[in-house]
Parts: C-alpha cells; sequence; structure tokens
C-alpha cells in the first residue's frame, strides 16, 4: 500500500461517514444550531440524526443540550473544543490526501 493511501486509513473515520461529515461542517461555522434545523439543513431522519448525534456526543465533538423554549422543548447543539480540533485535523488530512494524488 502506498503512504498516499495509507494516509487515508488514518482519517477520522467518525467525522467521515457523510451524515457526520454534514453535522460537523454545519455546527463548525455555526455557534450553536438546534436540532430541528439540523434535521432540516441533513435531510436525516429524526431517528438517524439522534443516532449520529449521539455517536459525536459520546466521542466529546459535540454537546448536546436540551432545555425550553417557553414551554417547548428545544435541544441545542454546539461543537467543543475536541470536535473542533478533529474536525480541523480530518479537514487537513483529507487536503493533504488530495495533494498528493498523481494528477491525470
Amino acid at each position: 500500500m502506498s503512504e498516499t493511501l495509507r494516509s487515508l486509513a488514518e482519517i477520522d473515520r467518525l467525522i467521515h461517514e457523510p451524515a457526520r461529515l454534514m453535522i460537523m461542517s454545519i455546527l463548525y461555522v455555526a455557534e450553536e444550531v438546534d436540532f430541528l434545523y439540523l434535521l432540516h439543513e441533513t435531510g436525516l431522519s429524526k431517528g438517524n440524526l439522534s443516532a449520529h448525534l449521539s455517536k459525536l456526543e459520546e466521542a466529546g465533538y459535540i454537546l448536546i443540550e436540551k432545555t425550553y423554549r417557553g414551554k417547548v422543548p428545544l435541544t441545542l447543539l454546539r461543537i467543543q473544543p475536541e470536535g473542533r480540533a478533529a474536525f480541523e485535523r480530518y479537514r487537513s488530512q483529507l487536503k493533504e490526501f488530495m495533494r498528493q494524488l498523481p494528477k491525470e
């Protein structure tokens, strides 16, 4: 296996999954979003989105805060410093991998 392909094997697989990559990309640029915003932006089902959020929360990448707006339940999501650092590493690794690929 070439060094280029080996570097791809070291990429953060938790973030690399497409749905979680969408979630992390949104949270990376936003200070805070609510669950319904993420649901709309990602196009995922409630259950699927919840499952991916749980995995990101378990890894310490995001913070999930359940609160209320008046009497209506509200779930707020924020990227944690560890998640921000992991996403930046992921971006750097992916850029480096793409840079090393041979041109056509």
